[in-house]
C-alpha cells in the first residue's frame, strides 16, 4: 500500500482507536466484527480482542520489561502471580525475546534496543489473547535482524489469530500476506489473494504499484 493513502487511519477505525486521536471524527458505513458493528461494542472489550502494534515501538518506558506485559493482565482482572508469570514467559518466548531478557526482567523497557522494544510490544499485545492483531508497519523503524524476526513471527502467528498488517513494502507483503488490499488516495482499489495481486492484478493502478512505477 502506498504512503499517505489512509492505511494507518483505517487500522485505527477497526478497533476504534480513531476516537482517541479525534473525538469529533465522523464515520460512515460499518466495520463488522463477528457480524456486529464495532461501534456497537464496548471499546475496552473490543480493544482487548483486537490488539494493536504501532509503527514506532511504544513500550511503557517507566515500567520494567516484566511489568510491560504484566500491567495489561492486571488491568483486565488477572491477579494470580503464578499465572501472570506464566503468561509473561510464554509471550516473551513466542516473540523470541525470552533468552535475551530472562536475566533482566526487572530492567526498564527503555534499555532495550528498538527492535527488542517492538517485539516486547507484540508480546504485550499477545498477552491478552486477542482474536485479531493490527500491525501498523511494525518493521519500518527497526533493524534488519529484528525485522526478519518479526516477519517470521507473523508467519507463525497467522496460523493462530487473524493479522491485519499495514506495509508500503511490496517485498514484505509478498513474504507474509495471504490476502492483500491495495489502497490509493484513501480508497480501496483492489482486493485479492497475494498470488492474484502480484501475478495478475485487475486494476492498472495495482499493476503500476506492483512493478514499481508508482510508490
Amino acid at each position: 500500500m502506498m504512503t499517505m493513502c489512509g492505511k494507518s487511519t483505517l487500522l485505527k477505525v477497526l478497533n476504534r482507536l480513531i476516537e482517541i486521536y479525534d473525538s469529533k471524527i465522523k464515520v460512515n458505513g460499518k466495520v463488522l466484527y463477528f457480524g456486529k458493528d464495532v461501534f456497537q461494542i464496548d471499546a475496552i472489550k473490543l480493544r482487548k480482542e483486537v490488539g494493536m502494534v504501532f509503527q514506532q515501538p511504544n513500550p511503557f518506558p517507566h515500567l520494567s520489561i516484566y511489568d510491560n506485559i504484566a500491567y495489561p493482565l492486571k488491568s483486565h482482572g488477572i491477579k494470580e502471580k503464578r499465572e501472570i508469570k506464566k503468561i509473561v514467559e510464554e509471550c516473551l518466548r513466542k516473540v523470541g525475546l525470552w533468552k535475551e531478557v530472562d536475566d533482566r526482567l526487572n530492567s526498564p523497557a527503555s534499555q532495550l534496543s528498538g527492535g527488542q522494544q517492538q517485539r516486547l510490544t507484540i508480546a504485550r499485545a499477545l498477552a491478552l489473547k486477542p482474536k485479531v492483531l493490527l500491525m501498523d508497519e511494525p518493521t519500518s523503524m527497526i533493524d534488519i535482524v529484528n525485522s526478519q524476526a518479526i516477519e517470521k513471527l507473523i508467519t507463525e502467528l497467522k496460523n493462530e489469530i487473524a493479522i491485519v498488517i499495514v506495509s508500503h513494502n511490496p517485498q514484505q507483503v509478498a513474504r507474509v500476506a495471504d490476502y492483500i488490499a491495495f489502497l490509493y488516495n484513501g480508497e480501496l482499489v483492489e482486493w485479492g489473494s497475494s498470488n492474484e495481486i502480484f501475478t495478475s492484478p485487475k486494476n492498472e493502478l495495482t499493476e503500476k504499484y506492483v512493478i514499481g512505477r508508482i510508490s
